[in-house]
């Protein structure tokens, strides 16, 4: 795919606060209609990544665009095209919630009428409450509402639930996908890593301002160690099973590629014993399993990521 084809394409992008490097070399490609994970721990340079995507900041070398443009060198061409929802954003505390959302209508080209998209981010029935009696999951429905309002077709989602009751997270995720199969292209930074699995297609984890991993979701778990595990019989050790394992608090663990023939092996095994395997378990690799691999072997300093926090990276 071509960085014309792409609505979103980036390549090799830097950026440094003083001495420190936020950003170091990050490439990557978002299509239409697909919703990329963007994950890392504090301090990884998530939100700069997308802030340098949207045009927020300028890259100090490397190149993106997004829908064909250059978000730093055409900022008003893009953001007419584009939906953003920060971390933090800043309301007029005495305007109502419909009163917000109209004001920034009518600055926002081919805004959706106020009541759909309180409608979509479900803020209806708090049409008439004033922005200072919003729960902070309230409020983040309301930073989604205004995200939405120019029907974006490149939407940047960062930490959208957080603060979130169960029932907003879930009306939020209806809310992406719905977007996405209308052909909005979405990048999502989320320390929540059920929510990534849910939502994306594809990944990009962050360590350190750098990418340590990148693919598609499920062809990236595929390839993920999953396990099958069970009760530890009396005396069998680790060493008498077919496969490699250990002991982890009193269960017998076997982390492999592929856990589903992992466990038909030992089955075939223990029934050729006359062993029974109590309490077996089978769990394809996990995404938070992934995302605590990937940490570990990236070995950043600690240091390093809690510069990366301070500089809002």
């Amino acid at each position: 795919m071509t960085a014309i084809q792409a609505a979103i394409h980036a390549e090799d992008l830097r950026k440094s606060y003083g001495g420190f490097e936020a950003v170091r070399g990050v490439s990557l490609q978002v299509s239409q209609g697909e919703v990329l994970a963007l994950l890392g721990r504090n301090g990884a340079g998530k939100t700069t990544t997308i802030e340098l995507l949207a045009g927020f900041r300028r890259p100090d070398s490397g190149r993106v665009r997004v829908l064909g443009l250059d978000p730093a060198a055409e900022p008003a061409r893009v953001r007419r095209r584009i939906g953003v929802m920060l971390q933090e954003a800043g309301f007029f505390p005495d305007l109502t919630v419909a009163q917000t959302v109209e004001s920034w209508c009518a600055f926002t080209p081919a805004a959706r009428p106020a009541h759909e998209a309180l409608e979509l981010a479900g803020l209806l029935p708090k049409a008439a409450t004033r922005v200072r009696g919003l729960s902070g999951g309230e409020r983040r429905r309301l930073d989604l509402a205004l995200a939405v309002l120019g029907r974006p077709e490149v939407l940047f989602l960062d930490e959208p639930t957080a603060g979130m009751d169960p029932e907003g997270r879930r009306d939020t995720w209806q809310v992406v996908r719905e977007l996405a199969g209308a052909g909005t292209a979405v990048v999502l930074t989320t320390h929540y890593l059920d929510e990534a699995q849910q939502l994306a297609g594809s990944l990009v984890i962050m360590d350190a301002g750098r990418v340590v991993a990148a693919g598609g979701m499920a062809e990236t778990l595929a390839a993920g160690s999953g396990r099958v595990s069970f009760e530890a019989p009396p005396g069998l050790g680790p060493g008498d099973l077919p496969l490699p394992a250990a002991v982890e608090g009193g269960r017998v663990v076997c982390r492999v590629e592929d856990p589903d023939l992992a466990a038909q092996t030992l089955l075939g095994w223990a029934a050729a014993r006359g062993l029974r395997l109590r309490g077996l378990e089978v769990r394809r690799a996990s995404l938070e399993e992934l995302f605590l691999e990937v940490g570990a072997d990236a070995g950043i300093a600690d240091g390093q990521r809690g510069e990366g926090a301070r500089h809002g990276a």
